[in-house]
């Protein structure tokens, strides 16, 4: 895995969700960090939860970048 960040255009090219440590690389925060605001409800992405397990959706990583 590259430890330089995706571009948007990758980001554009991923499936419909990804885990917590891609979506935490693309925004550029630790996986622990962005595990820590899926926790709380403060994730600046969509999250999708089943039990202990989260996806982001890929769509909602696009729009936050976008807007940066």
């Amino acid at each position: 895995m590259s430890t330089q960040p995706p571009t948007l255009d990758e980001i554009r090219d991923w499936p419909a969700t990804v885990g917590i440590p891609e979506a935490a690389r693309a925004i550029g925060v630790s996986k622990t960090c962005l595990y820590d605001l899926v926790k709380q409800g403060k994730a600046p992405v969509a999250v999708l939860s089943f039990g202990a397990r989260h996806r982001i959706v890929t769509a909602s990583l696009v729009r936050l970048l976008e807007a940066a």
